[in-house]
């Protein structure tokens, strides 16, 4: 059976997702755009022998319309014969997009494909794709859950409360994503991935003086009287200090079959091991990553101690920390260069980010095999282990 590699991950710097966010003045399209050209660039691959581009968004609406990633990969310059496009698994959209590339050039679909992802949070605004007064549910959803669906904001609440995460344990986390993120910065860990834009050169969220004692001084950021009274084990410890960020940012890697790279000259990152996708409890929906962990491993025949590295995405500091609680694994090795919570969580690019920060971490650390996973709304989560080669 043939195999799928990464051969090169690249990542715009994130920027924050409001009207004065560096990369704001960029349209989304453009964002994009920007990572595959500099991907096609620094791989030297001729953009002619890409079978598909396959990009995250999950706001499709706006500027972020019409399958974004074809008109970013004609506006990078892409032939016009490329084809591209656009899906919505939520936060983990372009990780399912990366899944995908794979997938099709292990099945003899493809040879080389590109999975990449956009958001840009600051011009197209969460749920701007649910108009107001609007259900995107439906009747059959209300009738299966009668009580009501919650924010992700409240299911975070409720893993915190189920797992007894502290709001002192939720605070020290998110200080050490932001430290862990500063010093990647500082050493020069991000050089490699990063592709400067229109003068941005750094993450615009990460906070390398902040404290537990200055997070603490934070309010709880999705209080609501009704949920407080339907959940009463909610001590409401979520804060923005201890949550992800809007962002703006784009991501992108490219994937291809190891015998291709080996024909093209092209020294991979890391080969693309084995996938999972799961479903969870709705309302618990972030906890996905831990059936989800377990069956990758399942499917990839390791252990949790096999594993040299993880990214398990920031979304909050409570579905992080729930995980290592059941899962057992070793914080020490989980988002090294730091997560989501300092370096931002552009939600269709994420996915391909964490890829893109995992790969080349494994390549400076010398770790065999890592772990990707991410939470998803709706009760969905994704995992992929991949292994150095």
């Amino acid at each position: 059976m043939r195999d799928a590699v990464v051969v090169e991950a690249v990542r715009t710097p994130i920027g924050k997702g409001k009207p004065n966010g560096a990369l704001a003045h960029v349209h989304p399209v453009e964002l994009l755009a920007h990572t595959l050209r500099t991907l096609v660039e620094r791989s030297g691959v001729d953009p002619e022998l890409i079978d598909d581009v396959i990009g995250g968004t999950v706001d499709q609406v706006g500027e972020q319309a019409m399958n974004t990633t074809r008109y970013a990969a004609l506006s990078a310059g892409l032939p016009e014969s490329v084809p591209a496009t656009t899906v919505d698994r939520q936060c983990g959209s372009s990780q399912q997009a990366v899944h995908f590339a794979a997938q099709g050039v292990i099945s003899g679909a493809y040879d080389i494909a590109v999975a990449c992802g956009v958001e840009s949070m600051s011009r197209v605004p969460m749920w701007s794709n649910v108009p107001e007064g609007k259900d995107p549910f439906g009747p059959g959803i209300a009738a299966r859950y009668p009580e009501g669906l919650v924010p992700q904001g409240i299911s975070a609440e409720l893993i915190a409360a189920k797992w007894s995460v502290t709001r002192e344990q939720m605070d020290a986390f998110a200080v050490s994503s932001h430290r862990r993120a500063a010093a990647a910065w500082d050493a020069g860990l991000f050089d490699a991935e990063v592709a400067p834009l229109e003068g941005v050169t750094r993450d615009e969220c990460v906070r390398p003086g902040t404290s537990t004692e200055v997070l603490a001084g934070l309010r709880p950021a999705y209080h609501d009287p009704g949920f407080a009274e339907r959940f009463p084990q909610i001590e409401w410890n979520v804060t923005a200090g201890n949550a992800s960020p809007v962002n703006d940012g784009a991501s992108a890697v490219l994937v291809m079959a190891g015998e291709t790279a080996a024909r093209l000259g092209l020294r991979p990152l890391a080969r693309l091991h084995s996938f999972a996708v799961t479903g969870c409890d709705p309302l618990l929906m972030l906890t996905g990553v831990v059936p989800a962990t377990e069956k990758v491993l399942r499917r990839a025949g390791l252990s949790l101690d096999d594993i040299d590295l993880f990214e398990v995405n920031e979304a909050f500091s409570s579905v992080v920390l729930a995980w290592q609680q059941e899962t057992g694994a070793d914080l020490d090795k989980v988002n090294v260069h730091g997560g989501a919570i300092a370096l931002g969580h552009p939600l269709g690019a994420s996915g391909t980010r964490l890829t893109t920060t995992l790969v080349h971490a494994m390549r400076e650390r010398g770790a065999r095999y890592a772990l990707q996973t991410m939470c998803e709304a709706g009760g969905l989560a994704n995992a992929m282990i991949l292994e150095r080669i």
